[in-house]
């Protein structure tokens, strides 16, 4: 006596010929998840956690699954889905949409049919569930952060190659994800977003999205308060790629540590491409989750470094250009010398210089930037750097700054460069070995004899003394 098939053993026998041809990743996010429920009449009900399972196995699956059921159970066999409505409906019962496997369309039922306002601004409510059309997503991005006018640099030369790299062929590079990381106001964001743009110029269909870990993280727990949390996964699951700014927030928050790392393992078991952002390294990051660090070093990792001389110079002049801005060469060489910390409070600076020269009806000279300065810096312990050192020894001399760094030995430029190594050295908190690369690539003894040298001359020639005199009053003072 053959013993009567029930639908465990049925839909067992299904999952042996989906497992051998579907990936394994694929397998465990589509198929074992799914439930049989009744199999009666030659029709195999199962059970998915969602409307959005249920659209995904119908756009990729439809056609396996039509072969499995007829050689399972017969020509005329046919597969229902019962689906999980997790929502802030007090009915939580499943509904069921009855498909027959020999024909692709739906019964039509009201209950697949959700309306949905393609205009809305989803991102402030992503729990949207799209029907059978693909959902429509804000990028969110900012159209003023381009990969043009991000300057490239010593400093973040690596980060922008690589953010370059990701937009032309997203997920399809060794950097999935791409961690981008550095100090407040080096630029992070402002890279982030011109990926995405960059990105969504080049795939116009596909879906960008640009977050930042904060806002993440309490969309999930409105989620978790509605009872949307399904929705809330199966939306960020959706994402072609997608852009979380400020990942160092997750810091501590276990339950978004635990949602982020399913949705990163779906986006990148399928190809989509991630991008983050902190103000650490992975390895340096405390209170985050170490299965979720490992997944952050598994692409590439380019930190963003505070910007030298040249790209701080670089930096303001596309500003001034961008923005219409008539300066004069030497006040924004004098901003650049002086606001050495990062790239905002460069661009705080200069917008506080126009602004003191619309409100109080003053042309922009470096005697206004000079004066701005010092209020802009007020309270805060100022270091002078090597750079504006270098800058205010070759103005008095009248040396290009390139010869004060080449390798000549002419008596002037050697005088002249002894003098910035003084300085350099009696007024920074730089090592010896960094001013010595300063200016030219010299090494730690010969900053020691240079300063040697500039201690016996101020005890030995008067004119000497007063250069020295003269360059310690302009320096402390500028």
């Amino acid at each position: 006596m053959v013993k009567e098939r029930d639908q465990v053993s049925v839909w067992g026998a299904c999952l042996k010929v989906i497992k051998d041809n579907v990936s394994s990743q694929a397998y465990r996010t589509w198929f074992e998840p799914i439930i049989p429920v009744k199999l009666k009449s030659g029709i195999l009900t199962i059970q998915v956690p969602s409307q959005f399972f249920y659209e995904w196995l119908e756009e990729h699956y439809i056609t396996l699954l039509k072969k499995i059921i007829k050689k399972e159970l017969g020509p005329k066999g046919r597969l229902e889905y019962s689906i999980i409505m997790e929502s802030s409906s007090t009915s939580s019962n499943p509904y069921t949409i009855k498909i027959p496997t020999v024909d692709r369309t739906p019964i039509k039922n009201p209950a697949v049919a959700m309306p949905i306002d393609l205009n809305k601004d989803t991102i402030r409510n992503p729990f949207v569930i799209p029907g059978l059309k693909k959902i429509k997503v804000d990028s969110q991005l900012n159209p003023a952060y381009t990969l043009d006018n991000f300057i490239e640099g010593d400093c973040n030369r690596l980060a922008r190659s690589a953010g370059y790299a990701v937009a032309e062929k997203p997920g399809g590079t060794s950097f999935n994800p791409l961690l981008i990381y550095g100090g407040a106001g080096l630029g992070k964001t402002h890279l982030a977003h011109a990926i995405g743009i960059q990105m969504k110029e080049r795939y116009p269909e596909k879906t960008v999205l640009y977050v930042t870990a904060d806002r993440f993280q309490s969309q999930f727990v409105d989620a978790i308060r509605s009872n949307n949390k399904n929705d809330f996964v199966h939306f960020y699951q959706m994402i072609d790629f997608l852009i979380i700014d400020d990942v160092q927030f997750f810091s501590g928050k276990e339950k978004t540590q635990d949602v982020f790392f399913h949705i990163f393992n779906h986006l990148h078991q399928t190809g989509k491409q991630l991008i983050l952002t902190a103000d650490k390294p992975p390895i340096e990051m405390q209170g985050m989750e170490q299965r979720l660090l490992s997944r952050f070093k598994w692409g590439l990792s380019a930190d963003l470094q505070v910007p030298d001389l040249e790209t701080r110079i670089a930096i303001l002049d596309t500003k001034i250009k961008m923005d219409g801005i008539e300066m004069p060469k030497d006040v924004a060489e004098y901003l650049a010398y002086s606001i050495t910390s990062n790239i905002r409070e460069l661009q705080g600076a200069l917008i506080t210089l126009l602004a003191q020269s619309s409100f109080n009806k003053k042309p922009i000279n470096l005697e206004l930037a000079k004066a701005m300065i010092d209020k802009f810096v007020k309270n805060t312990a100022r270091e002078v750097s090597i750079d504006y050192i270098q800058k205010v020894v070759c103005d008095y001399f009248d040396l290009p700054i390139e010869l004060l760094k080449s390798k000549t030995r002419k008596r002037d430029v050697v005088q002249a460069r002894q003098l910035a190594m003084y300085f350099s050295k009696s007024m920074t908190k730089s090592s010896l070995a960094k001013i010595g690369m300063h200016c030219g690539g010299k090494d730690h003894a010969t900053v020691l004899h240079a300063c040697r040298t500039v201690n016996n001359l101020i005890d030995t020639d008067k004119q000497f003394k007063t250069y020295v005199t003269d360059l310690q009053k302009k320096i402390s003072i500028e």
